[in-house]
Order: structure tokens, then C-alpha cells, then sequence
């Protein structure tokens, strides 16, 4: 799949814990992508977090994750992530996951 000019980055943050399938949601994700036939996706595994959840649950606020947050990000034509986006987010629901899911306008310079 060609990719150039003005497309969008998918950014989908989880836990590394959430499951769903019997399966890890940042891997069930990924493969939904490839399914899907998205250009491609990266997971990074936070070593540092806070979000939502953890406010007020801890004196030392920035600690060491022992639930890292997966972030997976993709880059494809904005209607295809759109629509990716709500996959996503149905299994972030089965999941019972927390989450975040956010769409970002980028530009690629070079993609082969």
C-alpha cells in the first residue's frame, strides 16, 4: 500500500495485563490490524505511567509500571483507521479495558 502526503497516526494506549480472547489486547489488536490489512503497526511498552485510574491511588505518583502500558500506533488513510478505531474500541469493551484511543494528522516522507 502506497503511503505519502497527508494521512493519520492511530494511537491506542492499554495495559499490559488486559486480556481479551485468552489473549493479550495489545496482540489481539495488532492482529485485527493485519486482518484488516492496515499498512502496519508498532507496539512500545511503557516503563512509566499514570493515567486516569491510578490519580490519588499512590504517594509516588511516577513509579515503575508493574501493569507497563502497551502503545500501539499505526499509520494508514484517515477512513481506514477511522473505522479501525471502532474495532479497537469493541475490544476494548469485551476487554473491560482501560484506555485511550486517539487519531493525529501526520505527514509521511518516506514509507517503502
Amino acid at each position: 500500500m502506497e503511503l505519502s502526503g497527508k494521512v493519520v497516526r492511530l494511537k491506542i494506549i492499554v495495559g499490559e495485563s488486559d486480556q481479551v480472547y485468552q489473549r493479550p489486547l495489545y496482540e489481539a489488536i495488532v492482529y485485527a490490524a493485519k486482518k484488516y490489512k492496515l499498512s502496519g503497526a508498532t507496539v512500545t511498552r511503557g516503563i512509566m505511567n499514570y493515567g486516569s485510574g491510578s490519580l490519588g491511588l499512590s504517594i509516588k505518583v511516577f513509579s515503575l509500571a508493574t501493569d507497563a502500558s502497551m502503545i500501539i500506533e499505526m499509520v494508514d488513510h484517515r477512513e481506514r483507521l477511522t473505522d479501525f478505531a471502532q474495532i479497537v474500541s469493541r475490544l476494548m469493551e469485551k476487554a473491560d479495558a482501560g484506555g485511550i484511543i486517539t487519531l493525529e494528522e501526520v505527514e509521511v516522507l518516506y514509507h517503502c
